[in-house]
């Protein structure tokens, strides 16, 4: 059975580079506190932003998809969900509720999982909510042709529950570890909860609720005010290549942690840059709605579209949007990505 050991993540063992990664987010998330106790009124805007946007990224991710219109209404209470598709949207929107606002109430404990799942999966009546999977299960990849292989064997049924003890349980261990970053360990929990695959379905998003819960136990609450589950879905491409990487060799303990972790720290990272862009715009609402326009895109770290500003500038209308972005492709200042409704602006 595959050994849980993070003593690898003890001071003076890993690249630099990791460190100082997790001391520039260190440094982003004492900033954002700061903000956060002195303009509440302006991230509780970015906290309704953000829950929409993590409820349709978690879900598209996975293939689960329905319209904007019906992602905000179901989000925010306004209607129930009309098929299946948006009973699993439903059931995300619960359980991030749930680590939201009773984070500290819960833990990475076997029991507290499964009740995270039961809720995930309750509205679309899967048999198997809040249970493990009772059938072995296989990760596949499909080539250019279409054929299908087996990429990944995850941990089998008849072991999954010994297997989530031994993970709860070497978690705790590290965790309490004074010479252990936490930052570090939560991209490697994560992907061992994702190689060990214990639910017949919802791994994918299950593994997104529970980052968004280590984080915010210590501390690192950016989520809730960028979307996290965004970030995976706008470079997802690096997201399952480094997952891919990072989970070669890990049935026989062989695994290198690091791609993984780095794409993890990294979006973590573009999160707390994103929160500082959308704060200054936010907080500059005196200024002109033209400079506030091209501050958003200018200020943004990715490509960002119509929607995506309308969303951060909800007092501002298409009309205007669509002027400046005209103006900013003119003057130079701007370039447009994609075309018709995939189109996105990004600052030169």
């Amino acid at each position: 059975m595959r050994r849980f050991d993070y003593s690898f993540l003890r001071t003076g063992q890993l690249p630099a580079r990791f460190l100082n990664l997790a001391v520039n987010i260190a440094g982003l998330k004492t900033m954002a506190g700061v903000r956060k106790e002195s303009y509440e009124k302006i991230f509780t805007e970015l906290e309704n932003v953000a829950k929409i946007q993590s409820v349709k990224s978690s879900n598209a991710i996975e293939g689960i998809v329905t319209s904007d219109d019906r992602i905000a209404a179901i989000v925010n209470g306004n209607s129930a969900p009309l098929n299946h598709n948006e009973a699993e949207i439903a059931g995300y929107r619960d359980a991030l509720a749930v680590i939201h606002e009773n984070h500290s109430h819960i833990d990475f404990r076997c029991r507290d999982i499964l009740r995270l799942h039961a809720m995930l999966m309750g509205l679309s009546g899967d048999p198997l909510g809040g249970r493990y999977k009772t059938e072995d299960n296989v990760i596949l990849e499909v080539d250019a042709e279409g054929k299908r292989r087996i990429r990944f064997r995850p941990t089998p049924a008849d072991e999954t529950a010994e297997a989530m003890e031994q993970l709860e349980l070497a978690y705790m261990e590290a965790r309490a570890d004074a010479d252990i970053n936490q930052l570090l360990l939560i991209p490697c929990v994560i992907l061992d909860f994702l190689c060990i695959h214990p639910f017949r379905d919802g791994n994918g998003r299950m593994s997104r609720l529970l980052s968004l819960l280590l984080l915010y136990k210590n501390g690192y609450d950016a989520g809730k005010y960028v979307s996290f589950e965004e970030q995976i879905n706008r470079y997802k491409a690096y997201y399952y290549e480094s997952l891919r990487i990072s989970s070669q060799g890990w049935e026989n303990n062989e695994n290198d942690y690091f791609p993984f972790m780095e794409n993890f720290l990294s979006t973590l990272y573009m999160c707390y840059k994103e929160l500082d862009s959308r704060f200054a715009v936010a907080h500059t609402r005196k200024v002109s709605k033209k400079t506030r326009i091209e501050a958003t895109v200018l200020n943004s770290l990715v490509p960002v579209s119509k929607a995506d500003i309308s969303k951060i500038l909800p007092d501002v209308s298409p009309t205007t949007i669509e002027a400046v972005l005209g103006a900013m492709l003119r003057d130079g200042t701007a370039r447009k990505l994609g075309q018709g409704r995939s189109t996105k602006y990004i600052g030169t």
